[in-house]
């Protein structure tokens, strides 16, 4: 039945510990046959959505197969499932979407030198050949295998196992149609003790509020920036020759409220402007202002 991936293979994807499962789930072109191949936990019944085509379960557990001719079937498929409670569930595949991360960035980011790394690190709303949904990317360069895991999958670290991009250590997956606000963590399991480790995004652009630490899916900003008389106003002047004296500031420490609680931006920029201009400053420099679990962080 599995004449080009070996059952060695398939099994490593059902034990969760594949490191590019991409060589085995998606689809397939096995000579002039097509070979669509699913792993979702739970699952009693599998098909493909376009067409009504049922899968086969393979013995290796949850895998299910389907082959046959897939001259019509869509590149970007979907999968319906019932799970034991009859629960239907349908998601497009995302074991069909090319890798993601350039060969450049991975270039620049083994030497040290890429400048813009949080682009495909964490968690990004992204399109792929017109389909919305959510780019993840970590470096773990011990795992053997990453997952998404969240409120998305059930938590279940073999429902989206990532691909590793080479040996850079940088793992990626691109879940489609996700949107923002999810919560979710990595679920990684090391190379060397088979230890598995569940992590927050050390990329992620928004965290839950303690005593929960899982990472949030952040939408894009909407915010209207109205600074365009100033930076207009900064141009007709040699502000590059100008004095500076900067003050640098850790927002969650300046100052708190009357009852000690944390400021917000809004109070906090308003204080601080008139600290600033009393005291001499020119510029106001901030040091990292990424949410952690961690208050004081």
């Amino acid at each position: 039945m599995n004449d080009i991936i070996p059952d060695a293979e398939l099994w490593r994807i059902s034990e969760a510990r594949h490191h590019d499962p991409f060589a085995v789930l998606g689809r397939h072109e096995e000579g002039e046959t097509t070979v669509v191949r699913a792993f979702i936990p739970r699952a009693v019944e599998v098909q493909i959505a376009e067409g009504g085509l049922p899968m086969t379960r393979l013995p290796q557990g949850d895998l299910f197969e389907w082959r046959g001719d897939g001259r019509d079937l869509p590149q970007h498929y979907s999968l319906i499932w019932h799970d034991a409670e009859r629960r239907e569930h349908i998601a497009r595949d995302p074991y069909t979407f090319r890798p993601q991360v350039g060969d450049l960035d991975l270039h620049l980011f083994a030497e040290g030198r890429h400048r813009h790394a949080g682009a495909f690190l964490g968690a990004h709303a992204h399109e792929v050949d017109g389909v919305p949904g959510i780019l993840f990317g970590v470096w773990a360069p011990n795992a053997e295998r990453v997952s998404v895991v969240g409120d998305f999958n059930g938590w279940d670290g073999r429902r989206h196992p990532m691909r590793v991009c080479g040996g850079s250590g940088i793992w990626e997956l691109f879940i489609p149609d996700l949107g923002p606000g999810r919560i979710y963590k990595y679920e990684i399991r090391n190379r060397h003790s088979g230890q598995i480790l569940l992590k927050a995004d050390p990329c992620g652009e928004q965290h839950e509020l303690r005593p929960r630490t899982a990472s949030v899916i952040a939408g894009r900003s909407a915010y209207n920036w109205e600074d365009k008389a100033w930076i207009e106003n900064r141009q007709q002047r040699d502000w590059l020759h100008l004095p500076m004296s900067v003050y640098e500031v850790h927002l969650g420490s300046w100052q708190r409220g009357q009852e000690g609680e944390f400021l917000g931006y809004r109070e906090i920029a308003h204080r601080m402007v008139d600290y600033v201009k009393v005291m001499g400053y020119t510029h106001i420099e901030l040091l990292p202002i990424t949410e952690h679990p961690y208050d004081l962080s």
